[in-house]
């Protein structure tokens, strides 16, 4: 038997899962990782930290398998995306906070673009929008404000990378300083066409080439892990930003096919083969990955706020308990009477972009009940997958045929046939609902040869449920209608 160790750095935990070559979990370990907001908009973690919970979880797996080092035939990563790390190069110590993607700091930096006229110019060089949420303000903001990190960095002491540049840094005790494709397309400094660094971008922001990791494929072996580090060395062989694992693990290899995850936000990813497909409709280009030598590109469309919001009914309203209740008490209702919820808590995400929208409740009557809002709030994470696919399919020529979902609100079934009914696609659970983290392992186990082509991976996903749309479309429409209309309300221009 062959096992595959995934390491999956998280926002809020450090987690390591061993896979059999059928995709079983074999074990699994998991740390929380701090996060602090030392200001308002400021979303730091510490880097010591991320890399200490991250190997601790890899020993802890490893001994709660009964397996030696020597047993795991490669190690796959996968890691939140844009998250911004500057270390010192002989030393290896972060010089700064890491800064989290959901970091707000670099807003005015990203402003002073737009009114250079900038946007166009940087969506056709890297799929994206101007927005403090990619790696490239970040670390702009740190050269301009900690103290003396320009000065060392122009004397070549400085790296930058995401969290797998850290990762594999410490996994190789320096002797690798790397970036993984997809997540370099996430930096707003990578030119897409050619996955180079972009050297007009660099200029411009006023980027030193000398911190700068190298850029590599999804499925290159980089090196074995230090020795001493994990008793045995072992092969580090597959990396993948986590939304672009997910759409791996979830086996979305075809062009037209597509995943979304319910985490504490929603990302929607929809696999558009070898061809840059840029987005009319606002959502984001990215790389999905870089296997075999050849490129596979996607449009991907962010809701910032799903699991956020059974949190909020749960620790904001007090309404529920525990968030696993929420599905329960949405059931004692047949629908939500009219009443619908905009989450625009941190303001809205694609394809609306509205950053200084706000949340809004509405339709209430004296009959609302605790158990009316509760169906409401599930609704209302359906209702922002739909605006994003309808995004999606108005710049795309091939309409999707099933949406593949996993993330703990996938569980939710509920949840599930409403969002079947509002996108009329059949949904897709599958058994194993650890997509990203399988992903990575899978992308690893391809390069070590444990898998020779896509089709023996494709072979591990298994369907759990499908949910076939059951409404009528005047139903649908109706509905639809209804959150367009709170949409308009909790929107910044009225």
């Amino acid at each position: 038997m062959s096992y595959l160790l995934a390491l999956d750095q998280g926002t809020t935990s450090s987690r390591a899962i061993i896979f059999n070559e059928q995709g079983k979990i074999y074990a699994t370990a998991q740390r929380e990782t701090q996060i602090r907001t030392p200001h308002s908009g400021w979303v730091e973690q510490d880097a010591q930290e991320i890399w200490s919970t991250q190997i601790a979880v890899v020993q802890q797996a490893i001994a709660s398998a009964h397996l030696l080092a020597k047993d795991i035939k490669a190690i796959g990563v996968t890691n939140q995306r844009e998250t911004t790390v500057v270390w010192d190069k002989r030393s290896g110590i972060p010089l700064a906070p890491a800064i989290v993607w959901q970091d707000r700091r670099a807003t005015e930096w990203c402003e002073q673009l737009t009114k250079r006229n900038l946007l166009a110019t940087i969506h056709k060089k890297t799929g994206l929008r101007i927005d403090p949420y990619f790696s490239a303000g970040k670390l702009v903001w740190l050269l301009e404000n900690v103290q003396g990190l320009r000065t060392l960095a122009n004397q070549g002491h400085v790296a930058f990378g995401t969290i797998d540049s850290w990762l594999v840094w410490n996994l190789t005790r320096g002797a690798e300083h790397v970036i993984e494709a997809s997540n370099a397309s996430r930096t707003m400094l990578m030119n897409l066409a050619s996955q180079q660094w972009d050297e007009e971008l660099l200029e411009l922001f006023n980027i030193p080439v000398s911190v700068l990791p190298t850029i590599i494929s999804s499925d290159q072996y980089i090196a074995n892990t230090a020795s001493g580090l994990l008793g045995a060395e072992i092969p580090i062989a597959g990396i993948l930003g986590d939304q672009q694992s997910a759409l791996f693990g979830q086996s979305c290899f075809e062009a037209g096919t597509a995943k979304n995850t319910y985490g504490t936000g929603c990302f929607m990813l929809f696999n558009t083969g070898n061809q840059i497909q840029y987005s009319q409709n606002q959502l984001l280009t990215t790389l999905a990955w870089q296997c075999h030598q050849q490129n596979t590109f996607a449009l991907e469309g962010s809701v910032f706020m799903a699991g956020a919001i059974v949190q909020w009914l749960r620790d904001g309203l007090g309404i529920i308990q525990h968030s696993s209740e929420v599905e329960k008490l949405a059931c004692q209702v047949q629908d939500s009477d009219g009443v619908v919820l905009v989450p625009a808590f941190t303001g809205l995400g694609a394809p609306h972009w509205d950053s200084n929208a706000r949340a809004l409740l509405c339709g209430m009557s004296r009959g609302t009940s605790k158990a009316h809002i509760a169906r409401a709030a599930l609704e209302s994470i359906a209702f922002q997958v739909s605006d994003v696919l309808s995004a999606m399919q108005a710049d795309i020529s091939q309409p999707l045929k099933e949406l593949r979902v996993d993330g703990g609100a996938s569980q939710n079934d509920m949840l599930m046939q409403f969002q079947a009914d509002m996108l009329n696609v059949p949904v897709l659970r599958p058994k194993m609902l650890e997509s990203t983290a399988w992903g990575a392992a899978a992308m690893a186990g391809l390069k070590m040869g444990i898998f020779s082509n896509v089709s023996e991976v494709a072979a591990s996903w298994q369907l759990d449920r499908m949910f076939e749309p059951k409404m009528s479309e005047d139903q649908r429409q109706q509905h639809l209608h209804q959150w367009r209309t709170a949409l308009k309300r909790a929107k910044s221009e009225i």
